[in-house]
C-alpha cells in the first residue's frame, strides 16, 4: 500500500525534497534582483529630474536583470499554476484519460524547451566575446579596471529558464502519476513537491 499524508496525498520520493529548496532560493533572488532594480530606477529618476543628470548603465543593468528574473521563475510559475491553460476539456475527461493527455501534451513542449537549450546555449556561446558595457562601466568606475563579462551570460539565461522548466513539467508529470496511482482526481498545481506551498 502506497504510503499517504495525512491530507491524503501521497508522499513523495526523498529525492523530490530539493525541489522546495531550489523554490525558495529562486523566489529569494528574484526578490533580491527586484529589490536592486526598484532602488536602480529610483536612482535613476532621481539623477535625471532632480540633477538634471543620468545613470547612463541603469536602464541596461535593470533590462539584463529582469530577463534573468523572467526565465528562472518560468518553472516555478509552472510549479505554482500561475501558466495561462484551458482546464475544461481535461476536466471533462476521467482521471486516467487526464493524466494520459498530460502526458501526451508534455511531450511537444519538452521536445521544443529541449531543442531551446540545445540552440540556446550554442546562441550564446556566439557573443563570447562581446562584453556588457553597463558592468564594465560601474566596475571601471569602482576599481579602474573592467569587468569583462561577456553577454554571452545575458543570451545563456534563456536555455537555463528553459531547462529549468523542463524539470518542473516532468516533476510535475512524476507528481501526477503519484497522484493518480494514490486515487486522487483533479488536477492540482504542483505546489507540494519537496513540501513547499
Amino acid at each position: 500500500m502506497e504510503a499517504r499524508r495525512a491530507d491524503g496525498r501521497p508522499v513523495l520520493p526523498r529525492w523530490f525534497r530539493w525541489f522546495g529548496i531550489y523554490a525558495r532560493t529562486i523566489e529569494s533572488l528574484a526578490g533580491v534582483s527586484m529589490a536592486i532594480i526598484l532602488v536602480v530606477m529610483i536612482a535613476q529618476v532621481a539623477a535625471r529630474y532632480l540633477f538634471s543628470g543620468s545613470l547612463i548603465w541603469a536602464e541596461e543593468l535593470c533590462r539584463y536583470l529582469l530577463l534573468w528574473q523572467t526565465f528562472l521563475l518560468l518553472g516555478v510559475a509552472y510549479q505554482r499554476g500561475e501558466f495561462v491553460m484551458l482546464d475544461l476539456l481535461p476536466y471533462m475527461l476521467s482521471p486516467r484519460a487526464r493524466l494520459i493527455l498530460k502526458c501526451v501534451t508534455a511531450v511537444p513542449i519538452l521536445i521544443f524547451l529541449v531543442v531551446i537549450v540545445d540552440q540556446g546555449f550554442d546562441y550564446a556561446s556566439r557573443f563570447d566575446r562581446q562584453k556588457i558595457p553597463a558592468l564594465d562601466f560601474i566596475w571601471s568606475s569602482i576599481t579602474g579596471n573592467n569587468a569583462g563579462v561577456s553577454v554571452k551570460w545575458v543570451y545563456v539565461s534563456v536555455p537555463i529558464g528553459a531547462a529549468l522548466l523542463t524539470l518542473h513539467i516532468m516533476a510535475d508529470l512524476v507528481v501526477s502519476m503519484l497522484r493518480h496511482r494514490a486515487g486522487q482526481d483533479g488536477l492540482p498545481p504542483v505546489t507540494d513537491i519537496g513540501g513547499h506551498q
